[in-house]
């Protein structure tokens, strides 16, 4: 498997998550001292969707095709 598949595979299973959460948010809760907060993990999940995606982007230039005229 190369770099991107897996790239891509964290991308689909970061999505998957976001979109469990916010389809069905938990509270925030504090368990033997440990504080867990939903809101913060979610922010952590979008960073690193949004690495995802600008590793993908990198690996993959585009081209860009134009015409001149005069």
């Amino acid at each position: 498997m190369s770099d991107t598949d897996h790239i891509r595979t964290i991308l689909s299973q970061t999505l998957a998550l976001i979109e469990q959460i916010t389809t069905e948010p938990k509270p925030s809760y504090i368990l033997d001292g440990q504080q867990v907060e939903w809101s913060v993990y979610l922010d952590r999940l979008r960073e690193t969707a949004d690495w995802c995606g600008r590793r993908l982007a990198a690996d993959h230039p585009f081209e860009m095709s134009s015409r001149g005229g005069t």
